[in-house]
């Protein structure tokens, strides 16, 4: 391609450019540039070093990671983290698909519209908004299930200090929030599926069941495939704002993550370097997920991230 082609190309399509130019400046300017500060993993600089401490901070090397592979809470933090992360995989990454064939299968406009928007609402409410609504339904004092409780001639249970039910609250009010925004994808997904394939399997007898199974889950599959590699991606990440707002001591041995630790680490203790690091470890972690997820998937005939 000469430049004369390439001067063409440019004056027919420089409006497009200069759209994608605020998206390309902001992952410039807030994820590319902060890529230097990784380096502080790798080095010991207290917060008074500023701007030179990353650059001519002291050199440890993998100090810092030594350290928190050595460290009493490590196993501690990893297992919390992969426990939640499974438990809302295997219960939040499937609510939204069920939720989305269901409504797809409903031929009431009304009905449906009206359980479109009630899914979705939970969606747009803040995350510190829930925990206040968790901890005022679960209170011992005056909550609603605990009175409930009372009134069964049960003694009130702290639901939000109980290391066996705070996952569980986790997880549920995770679902609560997350799968009917989750679900707008796979229902975009099923609205391009030729309707003609769903005529021809009633025309062989199928039943809705097996046009679900056999037309409309193969049919999003290809959105199914993608946003599974995406949250693997991201599996030690298992929802920081939500614990942290939820969460307290007596519940430390079975909700303290990997974020949490580095939160108390990093902005309480000022460990920076020791934070950075672990965030490194969490990271590459995760790459390694993202890039298995996408192996596997391609495996599979489905199509991956690339």
């Amino acid at each position: 391609m000469n430049s004369q082609n390439v001067g063409n190309i440019w004056r027919r399509q420089k409006f497009y450019y200069f759209l994608m130019l605020p998206g390309l400046l902001y992952f410039f300017i807030f994820h590319y540039i902060p890529m230097f500060g990784v380096s502080i993993a790798f080095k010991d600089i207290t917060p008074f070093d500023g701007i030179e401490g990353i650059f001519g901070g002291e050199w440890v090397g993998l100090a810092h990671f030594k350290r928190f592979f050595d460290s009493y809470y490590f196993w501690n933090v990893l297992g919390n983290t992969v426990i939640i992360s499974l438990y809302k995989l295997f219960f939040g990454f499937p609510a939204p698909i069920l939720l989305a064939l269901l409504l797809n299968e409903v031929t009431s406009k009304w009905f449906k519209k009206s359980v479109q928007t009630i899914s979705y609402l939970p969606h747009f409410i803040s995350m510190v908004v829930v925990a206040g609504l968790l901890t005022n339904l679960l209170s011992t004092d005056n909550g609603i299930l605990n009175a409930i409780l009372s009134a069964l001639g049960k003694e009130a249970v702290s639901f939000l200090g109980e290391p066996a039910y705070f996952r569980t609250i986790l997880v549920i009010s995770d679902v609560w929030q997350s799968i009917g925004w989750g679900s707008i994808l796979y229902l975009a997904a099923m609205a391009g599926i030729d309707p003609q394939l769903y005529e021809a399997a009633k025309m062989d007898g199928a039943n809705r069941l097996r046009q679900m199974w056999h037309i409309t889950l193969p049919g999003i599959s290809f959105v199914v495939s993608i946003l599974l590699i995406l949250n693997v991606g991201k599996f030690l990440e298992a929802g920081f704002e939500q614990i942290f707002l939820l969460y307290s001591p007596s519940v430390y041995q079975v909700a303290d993550i990997i974020d949490t630790y580095v939160y108390r680490q990093g902005l309480l203790q000022m460990q920076y370097s020791f934070a950075a690091a672990i965030g490194v470890f969490k990271n590459i972690v995760g790459m390694v997920l993202i890039l298995l997820a996408n192996y596997i998937v391609k495996k599979m005939d489905q199509p991956g991230l690339w």
